[in-house]
């Protein structure tokens, strides 16, 4: 009689083991790396980031000056960041960052660009009319230019107009090829601007 019952008791721990076996995959699958929870939720963290990184601003770097102090452990390194920012659409403004890394200069550089933004007098594509900017030794004269012609300007004077939203421009410096002094003399120029109207509004 035991042989009778032990016989049936194995076949039944024989039919249940492959239900077991096939059940095992199903809940170890969500746990995954790649198709699981965890990949789902790495998605949905990365998502808010990437928004929040897309500003409506242009920004660039035109130049990144480095400093040497001399002490008696060796030397500290110091960076320094010109950045100008602009929403392409006529606001235009610079800023100037110091920090002990490059990216935190350039960070900060590019918040103070934001926040001294001013805005430029534009006709459609181009300058209203010719103007020459002076700040220090930087010397920048800008003339309007037909459509097509695209901004020839190079080194900070390009930078400047091109985040203004200026896509048709002749430039030329006439002084000092200091990336500062280029910079401030090309915002200069853009804020003599003016437009028929005020000018008319100016004489009359």
């Amino acid at each position: 009689m035991s042989q009778e019952i032990s016989a049936p008791e194995n076949a039944a721990a024989s039919v249940e083991t492959p239900a077991a076996e096939a059940a095992a995959p199903i809940q170890q699958a969500p746990r995954g790396r790649g198709n699981g929870r965890q990949g789902g939720r790495r998605n949905d963290r990365r998502a808010p980031r990437q928004e929040a990184e897309a500003s409506e601003y242009i920004d660039k770097v035109v130049h990144i000056n480095r400093c040497a102090k001399v002490v008696k452990g060796g030397r500290r390194f110091s960076f320094a960041a010109l950045v100008v920012s602009g929403d392409g659409k006529g606001n235009v403004g610079v800023g100037y960052g110091k920090a002990k890394e490059v990216p935190d200069a350039i960070r900060k550089g590019t918040e103070r660009a934001h926040k001294n933004l001013m805005a430029v007098q534009l006709r459609n594509n181009t300058i209203p009319h010719e103007v020459v900017g002076t700040h220090d030794g930087g010397e920048v004269l800008l003339r309007p230019a037909s459509p097509g012609t695209g901004v020839i300007a190079g080194g900070g004077v390009r930078a400047v107009l091109e985040v203004a939203g200026v896509k048709d421009v002749l430039s030329k410096s006439l002084g000092s090829n200091n990336p500062g002094a280029l910079v401030k003399a090309t915002l200069d120029g853009l804020r003599k601007l003016r437009t028929l109207e005020q000018i008319r509004a100016s004489r009359s």
